[in-house]
């Protein structure tokens, strides 16, 4: 290293570049494409620590010992702003010139990006303008207006992110605006890569993975470029949700998939399209992608309160839920594991919902749908089945003179249980549906099992997400039928942005076409539930 000579401005560590010095895996620094950024240099230079701080890497003793891994989180819950985004959007900021820090800068998001983009508009004294979705909670906005004080403006627009990224879009042209991208590119990148140069540092021993969340894919990008270069023989391995897996279709498509639906749980990575440069990067650089479900992130977020009482956001506890699931595919044991806790931008009121559902993601809770035969003495012998297992849930509903419905969740040890259960019910004559992996028994049908209803004669079961906001379920009144009637209607709210919504709908059946036109008009995220097995045993006509 000796023969290139930088002026390089440290932050307030030592890189672990220097302290484990070992051959790069790229081509030298002078001889990379001029078109490509040098992301080491970037994330060497990069100014994130006039307002970020080195962040701890917390072992953790629960988790370690349940996986026979050494894990280790990265606790970019604990930045200022409570995220990771602020070493981004500063980094981007900082590296602007001073005429164009006069005129301004923008950014469009409804999260901790707006967060990262206020603090660090107030830091370098420059005026911004922030555009947020009128959807927004108030307690998002109250935050970033903290934040960012008399520097920053917020501009509410439109029901979605996509709207207020094409309001901030027209603005920028219009008052000659910087756009602050929140993850596609190379200085936001770079200022996220910091958190990998920290953590080679604070671990500078063997290390098999480190686990990163993906949304737009910023993050993962500048940790990829620094961990490849300075120690290729440890694996990244991003972390999607099933439901908002852009990139990793995107990666295994070859080119750039935009999703016509993303899912809301996780909305600091529900992302419909990543970027030009963050794909790039993604596809030469990260090892894998691992897709991860509600239930698994939920306990996820239990396993990081288990070991730091801490409470972290959906988004935060992706990389955690990732490395669970990787561990136990690869059965790997006395590993060194890093997952990078990412935010704890939590709504209070989504823990009830957490809670509920981190028992199934933990796999200690199974739920089914047995039919027994009404017949004398068939219920005690359920019961003799189920043994000494503690009853989580219980409904029974008799469904005819022959047979009943009950529906019913027990706590397991493991999955492999739940399997086992399944087939010895079967095998004593109770046909059986494992339902531990059905978000509409999860989400509905479990507050709901009550009978058949022989007046919903051409009955569709949809589940929505409806944005929480006033005038939604108005919008969605107005823009049906009035040849179509609400035959079945169930209401959650998550304490999130959404609440999900189950709805019967009688369509006769030449109207199927308009209704498919009202779906796609209305712009609701939903599922068709009309031919789910557990809908047919406990709600449906027939």
């Amino acid at each position: 290293m000796g023969a290139i000579h930088y002026h390089w401005r440290f932050p307030p560590i030592f890189p672990a570049f220097f302290a484990v010095p070992r051959a790069l895996s790229c081509p030298p620094l002078m001889t990379r494409p001029s078109a490509q950024p040098d992301y080491l240099k970037k994330i060497l230079t990069a100014k994130v620590y006039d307002v970020a701080q080195e962040t701890e890497l917390t072992y953790a003793h629960n988790l370690s010992a349940r996986t026979g891994n050494a894990v280790w989180f990265k606790r970019e819950d604990t930045q200022p702003v409570f995220s990771f985004k602020i070493r981004g959007a500063y980094n981007k900021m900082a590296s602007l010139t001073p005429e164009e820090l006069k005129r301004g800068v923008i950014a469009a998001s409804a999260g901790n990006h707006a967060q990262g983009v206020a603090m660090s508009a107030a830091r370098l004294q420059c005026k911004a303008i922030i555009a947020m979705p009128t959807t927004t909670p108030q307690v998002k906005i109250d935050a970033v207006r903290e934040r960012g004080g008399e520097w920053v403006k917020i501009v509410l627009h439109g029901e979605s992110y996509s709207d207020a990224y094409v309001h901030a879009a027209e603005l920028e042209k219009k008052h000659k605006l910087t756009f602050i991208h929140p993850f596609d590119d190379p200085e936001v990148i770079a200022g996220q890569g910091t958190i990998a140069m920290e953590i080679l540092r604070q671990h500078p021993g063997p290390l098999h993975a480190i686990f990163v969340a993906i949304g737009g894919g910023g993050l993962i990008s500048g940790v990829a470029a620094y961990v490849k270069a300075v120690r290729p023989d440890i694996k990244v391995i991003g972390v999607q949700t099933t439901d908002s897996d852009a990139m990793k279709r995107s990666v295994d498509a070859g080119k750039r998939v935009e999703l016509k639906e993303v899912g809301l749980f996780s909305d600091g990575t529900a992302v419909k399209l990543v970027g030009k440069e963050t794909f790039r990067i993604t596809r030469e650089l990260v090892d894998e992608i691992i897709l991860v479900d509600t239930d698994a992130i939920c306990a996820g977020l239990k396993d990081v309160f288990q070991d730091t009482r801490s409470i972290l956001e959906p988004a935060g506890a992706l990389a955690i839920a990732g490395l669970k699931a990787y561990a136990a595919r690869e059965k790997l044991k006395g590993q060194h594991l890093v997952a990078i806790a990412c935010g704890a931008n939590m709504n209070f009121d989504r823990l009830r919902f957490v809670a509920e559902r981190a028992e199934v993601g933990e796999a200690r809770e199974a739920v089914f749908a047995v039919t027994i035969p009404e017949e004398r003495g068939s219920f005690r012998r359920f019961c003799e089945i189920v043994g000494t297992r503690s009853v989580t849930e219980f409904n029974y509903r008799i469904a005819d003179r022959k047979a009943a419905h009950i529906f019913v969740g027990v706590q397991i040890a493991s999955r492999a249980e739940s399997d086992k259960m399944a087939a010895n019910f079967r095998r004593h004559g109770f046909d059986t549906l494992d339902l531990s992996n059905d978000e509409l028994a999860k989400q509905h049908i479990r507050y709901m099992v009550g009978g058949h209803s022989p007046e919903a004669d051409n009955e569709l079961l949809y589940r929505f997400e409806f944005p929480e906001r006033p005038g939604a379920l108005m919008k969605f009144l107005s823009s049906m039928s009035p040849n179509w009637n609400i035959s079945l209607f169930h209401y959650r709210n998550q304490g999130g942005d959404t609440s999900n919504i189950l709805v019967g709908i009688q369509v006769p059946k030449n109207d199927k076409r308009a209704f498919r036109d009202f779906l796609s008009t209305l712009g609701y995220v939903h599922w068709d539930e009309t031919d789910n097995p557990v809908y047919k045993l406990f709600l449906s006509r027939s």
